[in-house]
């Protein structure tokens, strides 16, 4: 029976992993122009100042540096599911380099033509969840019930995460920021109870109305991840979301290349939050995630 002392020490190295980082394949970023021709949003987002492109071993270094176990790693949700399909080999191949560090999530559009045999295809490959998706780069529609049905049956059937891409309502503009409806989002959730979703950048603040009993509810399957909290809130949101009750949610992401994991650290050392939930947010709540079943199933 461990001591006390020993279960103390145990909680304190708990395992910390980033949910949130992109990977490109050299080639790609070398002809980004090229590329964003017939790709207007990656266009957006990779001419923007701030973007950066990084690799696999430019993601283990920054975790050796920062101290982070594990990486969710994924390449760009680019509408041409071809391209999808050639960053999906990247990202397989690079876990399968660092199988003990990295954990490879696929990505497609979640409507076009032969989506389920790239899920099937990628998943055999090794991958284990899906994201980053970009419903206005993509071009899907999340609260079309028909025409996003296949896509979630069977990510919902294989249990994989889905990580889709949210931003707050109000404030200012950046590239990226796009007209997805908060009540979108809701509808998309309640269609889809058996499914595993994670909404990055604190959901663009939709976790908050988890303080409605009826959301609480049907938000049951929704995790959300911290990616770029830096350049949109105060490091109070932390204490916030742990005095809400969802602490137990919520996922450390980075955003990294874009942002270094140790832009995060200060605003959770002084956020006054539980050492209980700190660790949580850096990897107990992805482990609890990527280990259970689906909700329904």
């Amino acid at each position: 029976m461990l001591l006390k002392s020993q279960l103390k020490l145990l909680k304190q190295n708990s395992m910390k992993i980033d949910v949130h980082v992109h990977i490109t394949p050299p080639d790609i970023a070398k002809d980004y122009k090229k590329i964003g021709e017939k790709e207007p949003y990656f266009a957006m987002l990779s001419n923007s100042p701030q973007n950066k492109f990084a690799t696999a071993e430019d993601v283990v270094a920054e975790m050796d540096v920062c101290g982070f176990d594990k990486s969710v790693v994924f390449g760009f949700g680019f509408k041409d599911i071809g391209l999808c399909r050639y960053v999906n080999d990247y990202v397989a191949e690079c876990v399968s380099k660092y199988p003990d560090r990295l954990i490879g999530f696929l990505t497609v559009p979640p409507t076009a033509s032969g989506v389920e045999c790239e899920i099937l295809r990628s998943v055999e490959n090794g991958l284990k969840g899906v994201g980053e998706l970009f419903a206005e780069g993509q071009q899907f529609d999340i609260a079309d019930t028909k025409g996003m049905a296949s896509f979630c049956r069977i990510c919902s059937e294989l249990s994989l995460p889905v990580m889709l891409h949210a931003n707050e309502q109000i404030g200012h503009y950046y590239p990226g920021k796009v007209n997805l409806a908060f009540s979108d989002i809701e509808i998309f959730v309640r269609n889809n109870p058996g499914l595993k979703i994670i909404l990055a950048h604190f959901g663009g603040g939709i976790l908050f109305y988890e303080l409605m009993k009826e959301i609480r509810k049907s938000f049951k399957n929704v995790y959300y991840d911290t990616s770029a909290m830096p350049f949109l809130y105060g490091s109070e949101i932390y204490k916030v979301i742990e005095n809400i009750g969802i602490a137990d949610k919520l996922l450390f992401g980075s955003d990294f290349p874009l942002l270094s994991p140790v832009r995060y650290e200060k605003g959770l050392k002084t956020s006054g939050i539980s050492r209980e939930a700190e660790n949580m947010i850096l990897g107990e709540n992805f482990e609890r995630l990527f280990n259970h079943p689906n909700p329904e199933h």
